[in-house]
């Protein structure tokens, strides 16, 4: 009978503590927030995110500019900053001399990018928006369609067309070989490579802080290990190391997507490729 069993084989064994589940892609399937709901079933953070980021940027902006002042206080001082900043450093070096009818988007490009990027460190949001391919293939082709739009206003349909894909001053020959890679480079990749740069370092930077955040829970809380125990504050401090790096990292690419923005714009309306 089991109850004549000695203890040790009568008791089952203690089921042994999880292990660790590595972050993967499945963390950024972000289920809707009203699912069954006709159209807000799409909603979800992100979308979330995008709404309340485009409300912050334009409370700010309403804010600074509400009542300017010759002595500009804090907030009307940092927004005059930014926006001399977007047009001086990006507009102006990229798109020459016509370049001021362009500033009030890529100011608003920017600064959609910095906030939308910076949500992946922000305590209580701690996702950057941007990390869902869609939404950074959504700002490429908005960016595609400006420079194409602009270039074949400024030089026609045909001329554009010769102007982006038929390199000026090029022997014949060599132009068989350009004339397809321009086309390629010019009009497919670069809404392409312009979106996946976005995309991709967004992804990568929030699944590495996930890597350290979600080990550092599992080595403390979790693991059975002594050693995983001590060792646990070191992965919460790469944690936080890497908090700052990705704010770097998110900054950095906000700004290389608008300046390559105004980048290509300047290609289009230049008279020669």
């Amino acid at each position: 009978m089991i109850s004549s069993l000695p203890t040790w084989l009568s008791q089952a064994p203690e089921p042994p503590a999880p292990g660790f589940k590595a972050p993967s892609g499945e963390d950024f399937n972000i289920p809707p927030m009203f699912e069954g709901v006709p159209v807000l079933e799409y909603v979800d953070k992100p979308v979330i995110q995008l709404i309340f980021s485009v409300v912050l940027i334009l409370a700010f902006f309403a804010i600074a500019t509400r009542s300017a002042q010759l002595l500009p206080g804090r907030t009307q001082w940092l927004a005059e900053k930014f926006h001399v900043m977007v047009r001086d450093s990006i507009a102006r070096d990229n798109i020459g001399p016509k370049f001021r009818k362009y500033v009030p988007y890529l100011v608003a490009l920017f600064a959609f990018l910095v906030v939308n990027n910076l949500f992946g460190i922000i305590p209580l949001i701690q996702f950057p928006t941007l990390s869902h391919p869609g939404m950074a293939y959504a700002l490429a082709i908005l960016t595609w369609l400006i420079y194409n739009i602009v270039g074949i206003r400024k030089q026609g349909f045909g001329g554009y067309v010769q102007l982006m894909v038929w390199p000026p001053g090029v022997p014949g020959w060599v132009r068989i070989i350009l004339t397809p890679i321009e086309f390629l480079s010019n009009f497919i990749l670069r809404p392409v490579t312009l979106a996946f740069r976005l995309f991709g370092n967004m992804f990568a930077g929030h699944l590495l802080l996930l890597v350290f955040i979600f080990g550092a829970e599992y080595m403390l809380l979790i693991a059975d290990s002594i050693t995983l125990k001590v060792l646990s504050p070191f992965a919460a401090i790469m944690a936080i190391v890497f908090t700052g790096f990705e704010a770097f990292v998110q900054l950095i690419q906000a700004y290389i997507f608008t300046i390559l923005t105004a980048s290509y714009i300047g290609a289009s309306l230049a008279d020669e490729h």
